[in-house]
């Protein structure tokens, strides 16, 4: 088994045991399976272009999802904090080249598991179907939710809808990844923040 932090273990599988009882020999041989990885503040977790491999816990730090135009233009639209799982999940699942990269916006510790091995979960263990079919539920409801927001909200409604229901983002998220995932210039979301301080 590998050496899996005590911490890690306990809120992984708190996220488990929410969704089903898990067996305890199905819990060890999952957690054998898992990879400690680090990557310091700015560094690419995953690039464009490239085929996700993982699927990760966030134990410590943040991430970005960003579609790169450009060298000066990137495209914010997604993000993740401790203690959510991170992946790019299509890519994960499809086995295609990603449409977009994901950047550690801080220290990041993850604990991740290779797309074989969660395979080999699926198949031996009693419950590994169930948790592979609610996190794709669960991808799946975060972005119809996302999609349905710009079509409902305005901008200053989406800024406020994350001030109210995500206020970590407002503290750890710089101002322009934060103006671009709400579809707006840096800006134009200095004005909506002033027009409702």
């Amino acid at each position: 088994m590998k050496n899996v932090s005590g911490h890690a273990i306990n809120k992984i599988k708190a996220h488990f045991e929410s969704m089903v009882d898990m067996p305890k020999n199905d819990w060890l041989f999952f957690i054998s399976k898992l990879e400690e990885r680090f990557y310091s503040k700015k560094s690419i977790i995953l690039r464009k272009g490239e085929i996700e491999n993982m699927f990760c816990y966030l134990e410590k730090g943040s991430i970005r999802y960003f579609i790169p135009r450009s060298e000066d233009i990137e495209v914010t639209f997604g993000f993740r904090h401790e203690d959510e799982f991170s992946s790019a999940y299509d890519s994960f699942v499809s086995r295609k080249p990603s449409h977009y990269s994901l950047e550690a916006m801080e220290d990041s510790v993850l604990w991740c598991i290779e797309y074989d091995d969660l395979q080999e979960i699926y198949a031996r263990t009693s419950v590994g179907n169930i948790i592979g079919r609610v996190f794709a539920e669960y991808n799946l409801v975060e972005k119809w939710n996302r999609e349905l927001s710009f079509i409902n909200q305005t901008a200053e409604e989406r800024y406020l809808d994350i001030f109210a229901n995500r206020p970590e983002l407002i503290k750890k998220v710089p101002l322009k990844y934060l103006a671009s995932y709400i579809g707006v210039t840096p800006q134009a979301l200095s004005r909506i923040r002033k027009r409702i301080s």
